[in-house]
């Protein structure tokens, strides 16, 4: 038989009200009092019923995160960072994976599943910004990421031009004159690509540059592979770029692969600079210069927009900075 909470508040010589404020997390119980609270619980084997609790409540204290690619890894790192705040802010997170695929991101986003969660982060590739307007579901949602067009929905990224302006930029100040932007994605609805892009256009403009279409490469994914197989087509140009702008840190370790396949000294003849500050870069050799999002903060907003939801729907910008490491000039 399951233990109640009155079995645990017998057992610990204390309240039922006592007991609950303890499994319900209510900061103002004295600490000795919330560890015998605890010990009876762990003694017991005491369970809170969840069902019970979410008719009281009205609320399930569950939260959706729905990202693209588990195993991308930055998306990692987000979920993991996603995962510790909201526990610590008594929430539990239950992760879900599209691929990219547009049916599923429209299931995902006009209700599958929203009856178990309280709120939806959602970081859609596949979906138009119409479908993001139209959506009905009453369940809260934050978008993460790039997305354009996405008025009347709360939003959370960095300022991906701005930031694509200034890693351009870096190479630039170095005397690279043959910038390549490797990472465009013409046939995706996701912004990110296209908001890269112009960054580094305008960072070329500024330097008195023009746009070299030979240097603006495509790829399918954005994967280690992708940039691995992009970079050996760069360097098999007539005239390569001395320098190239990557949009993902995976394309990037893709690139310095080839470049290595190739004899190319990174970044005395080549230099290189990614996007997304994943861990895998800090330890690649050369060390990858990179774009940092701060996915801290970036976590911290989106809760924050989830779980006090304001009148007027809102797009963030979260903090950016650039880390200079061994692939660039410093």
């Amino acid at each position: 038989m399951n233990p109640k909470l009155r079995d645990v508040a017998e057992h610990a010589g204390v309240s039922v009200r006592t007991v609950s404020n303890v499994v319900n997390g209510f900061r103002y119980v004295a600490p000795a009092t919330r560890e015998r609270v605890q010990a009876s619980i762990d003694a017991l084997g005491y369970r809170p019923n969840l069902a019970a609790r979410t008719l009281r409540r009205g609320r399930t204290g569950l939260i959706a995160l729905v990202i693209p690619e588990i195993d991308s890894p930055y998306f990692a790192e987000l979920a993991a960072r996603t995962v510790r705040i909201a526990e610590a802010r008594g929430l539990t997170v239950l992760i879900d994976q599209t691929d990219g695929d547009a049916e599923r991101e429209k299931q995902l986003l006009h209700g599958q599943r929203s009856q178990l969660v309280d709120g939806v982060l959602f970081s859609p590739w596949a979906v138009a910004p119409a479908e993001l307007a139209a959506r009905t579901d009453p369940v809260p949602l934050v978008l993460l990421g790039e997305h354009d067009g996405t008025a009347g929905v709360d939003h959370v990224a960095i300022d991906n031009v701005a930031a694509a302006r200034e890693a351009t930029g870096h190479l630039l100040s170095a005397g690279r004159r043959r910038v390549a932007a490797l990472g465009i994605q013409p046939r995706s609805l996701n912004a990110t690509a296209r908001q890269r892009l112009t960054g580094y256009r305008e960072a070329l403009t500024a330097a008195g540059l023009p746009a070299v279409p030979e240097l603006e490469v495509p790829v399918r994914r954005l994967h280690r592979a992708d940039g691995h197989a992009a970079m050996l087509a760069l360097l098999d140009l007539p005239e390569p770029p001395d320098a190239v702008f990557c949009f993902t840190d995976e394309l990037a370790l893709g690139a310095l692969r080839a470049a290595a396949d190739r004899g190319i000294a990174v970044p005395d003849e080549l230099a290189l600079v990614g996007f997304d500050d994943i861990e895998d870069g800090r330890y690649s050799v050369p060390a990858l210069t990179t774009v940092s999002p701060d996915k801290d903060r970036i976590a911290e907003l989106a809760l924050d927009r989830l779980t006090r939801p304001a009148a007027e729907p809102r797009s963030i910008v979260a903090p950016h900075r650039l880390i200079v490491r061994g692939t660039s000039p410093s």
